[in-house]
């Protein structure tokens, strides 16, 4: 049974958007007034003349949309945005927590890189100190260093933070 209020709460979804599209497909959504996400981080690229800081979406493909349930459709029309991401068949959904450590994340000083690897499950970690302090995660072996993985749930992804061994606790 499906409860009235659970359909008219709003919920985070993952969005797939078409190849290159994803700040346009966000402007897109924004303009219909809806509370979208696009994590973006700074990177230089080099050009044969010059170089320049560039800001580029850390997931490519992806942005986020703050929606209820019936408003999905809408989403679907918005020029940019190609589909939802499924998960056990279902539109998946994400818990503010998640976007909010995500945000946390990406507002950190730290080094960051996305990958696709399916990292298995290690020791479990909580950050100790620093602007990431609660965050909890696991620690992988990546090009020989130690780093703290953070699994998006629903979604495929672990983002590999560069952080020291010295500013995390086992738990």
């Amino acid at each position: 049974m499906v409860l009235k209020s659970d359909i008219d709460t709003a919920k985070w979804y993952p969005v797939y958007t078409n190849p290159r599209a994803e700040k346009k497909a966000c402007q897109a959504l924004t303009n219909k007034e809806f509370e979208t996400y696009l994590p973006l981080h700074r990177q230089l690229k080099q050009w044969s003349d010059r170089k320049k800081w560039i800001e580029e979406p850390f997931i490519k493909s992806y942005l986020f949309v703050h929606i209820k349930e019936h408003q999905q459709t809408e989403v679907l029309m918005t020029k940019g945005i190609s589909r939802f991401i499924y998960f056990s068949g279902k539109v998946a959904s994400m818990p503010q927590r998640q976007i909010d450590e995500l945000r946390l994340v990406m507002a950190s000083p730290f080094e960051l890189e996305i990958t696709e690897e399916d990292l298995q499950p290690g020791e479990k970690v909580m950050i100790k100190a620093g602007p990431l302090k609660g965050l909890k995660g696991e620690i992988v072996s990546y090009r020989s260093q130690k780093q703290l993985a953070l699994r998006l749930e629903n979604m495929g992804y672990s983002i590999i933070i560069h952080i020291a061994a010295s500013l995390i606790n086992r738990f």
